[in-house]
């Protein structure tokens, strides 16, 4: 409710529609507000957005497409938790893909494009300087930076495929951006491509991007296990540390 006169108090209600209420629990979801394994109730969702149940069952079914929530009839609706295997084979196919990408740009970029680039750092640079950021806002202007140099190569349609069915690893992103807050680390990591990219060094740029984009999980590391076991599958494979320790070292 809105309340929208200083002389009487005179309150209106918001009317959603579905688009609306499945934006507002889209973004919710994707952002961790709701955490996955949280329990959604139609009842409580209806009192939240104030409509009837037909809305609210029509966008649960939506998010049930996406891949966002699990339902069991009659049991329970909830957020759908991370699968870290998934998550691992897409940071794999992430990877392969953009460092294929990133060696196509090395051969064609110019001092222009640098700049670019550049000046899309320092918009990270210039949020992490403020006293607590968002970190909803530091993803944005991220997956600028990263969609810079697809779009500089003509792989625009290959940067929306591979936005396309990951779910699971963009919320594990923002796990990593709400819990790690680590971002300077990550304006880094970009300092590091970008001069490797300048250089032109292929093999810089092959291990850096590598590090930058399995960064989430060597900054959560132990606490994935433990911290945030429940936000996974059950049974979930976790990394062997030591293995993934050598295997940073190596780079």
């Amino acid at each position: 409710m809105v309340y929208i006169s200083e002389q009487e108090p005179f309150f209106v209600t918001q009317n959603y529609t579905s688009r609306d209420i499945y934006k507002q629990l889209y973004s919710e979801i994707m952002s961790l507000q709701r955490k996955p394994g949280a329990v959604l109730r139609e009842n409580a969702l209806c009192e939240e957005f104030g409509v009837s149940r037909t809305p609210i069952r029509s966008v649960l079914q939506e998010l049930r497409i996406a891949g966002l929530i699990e339902v069991t009839p009659y049991k329970s609706t909830h957020v759908t938790r991370l699968d870290f295997d998934t998550i691992s084979q897409q940071i794999y196919l992430r990877v392969a893909v953009e460092t294929a990408v990133l060696l196509d740009f090395c051969a064609l970029c110019t001092p222009e494009q640098m700049e670019q680039l550049q000046a899309r750092n320092n918009a990270l640079r210039r949020l992490v300087a403020q006293p607590d950021p968002v970190p909803e806002a530091f993803y944005h202007l991220d997956s600028c930076l990263h969609e810079y140099w697809f779009t500089a190569t003509g792989k625009d349609q290959l940067w929306k495929l591979i936005q396309t069915n990951q779910n699971s690893y963009s919320r594990f992103r923002m796990l990593d951006l709400v819990e790690a807050r680590n971002f300077e680390e990550i304006v880094r990591e970009h300092d590091d491509l970008l001069q490797a990219i300048a250089d032109k060094d292929a093999d810089r740029v092959r291990a850096v991007c590598s590090k930058h984009l399995y960064g989430g999980v060597t900054r959560l590391g132990q606490e994935l296990p433990t911290k945030f076991a429940d936000y996974f599958v059950p049974g979930t494979r976790w990394p062997d540390p030591a293995r993934k320790k050598d295997t940073a070292s190596q780079s």
